[in-house]
């Protein structure tokens, strides 16, 4: 009763990444849900512990997590940044940015700061990798692990293509 319509709704509204209102997309989300919640007679009793999910499950909103649907909403969100997944993501992200996919002459950043704001392997690094370290239930812990450990294969394979 919480944790379908948070994670039906959680990007309910969409704010770019670029835009200054990033941080307030999912309170716009929580507050877009609860209207049409509202609408279609959803049971009262549980639209707070709604809203509490969509808006804890950002990472620009910093919010913390005060129930356990709150963390499964905001673990589902955040394995969809790693693996397979979290890869096709981050290229689209960057490519729709326009942001190259590497640094030209250091590709995974090892002799100059890394630089997600223009390079989209520095992001698997500067975020993504760290994403998995706050993944809350032990299940979401458990396929974190195992989807860095993908995305770290994937970059041993860049590196053997793109370094020689």
């Amino acid at each position: 009763m919480i944790v379908l319509p948070a994670a039906y709704f959680h990007d309910f509204v969409n704010v770019p990444k670029a835009d200054p209102r990033r941080a307030q997309a999912s309170a716009l989300s929580a507050e877009a849900a609860l209207r049409y919640l509202r609408e279609v007679d959803y049971p009262v009793q549980y639209l707070s512990a709604v809203r509490h999910a969509i808006e804890a499950h950002s990472f620009s909103a910093n919010i913390s997590c005060e129930t356990i649907e709150a963390m499964v909403v905001q673990d589902a969100d955040r394995l969809d940044s790693l693996g397979a997944i979290g890869i096709a993501r981050c290229v689209t992200t960057s490519a729709l940015m326009g942001r190259p996919y590497y640094h030209e002459h250091d590709f995974f950043g090892e002799n100059r700061p890394l630089d997600d704001k223009n390079y989209a392997v520095d992001h698997f690094f500067v975020k993504l990798f760290k994403i998995a370290e706050t993944l809350q239930t032990s299940s979401a812990r458990e396929e974190g692990e195992r989807r860095v450990a993908f995305m770290k294969d994937y970059l041993r394979q860049l590196r053997s293509e793109t370094c020689m």
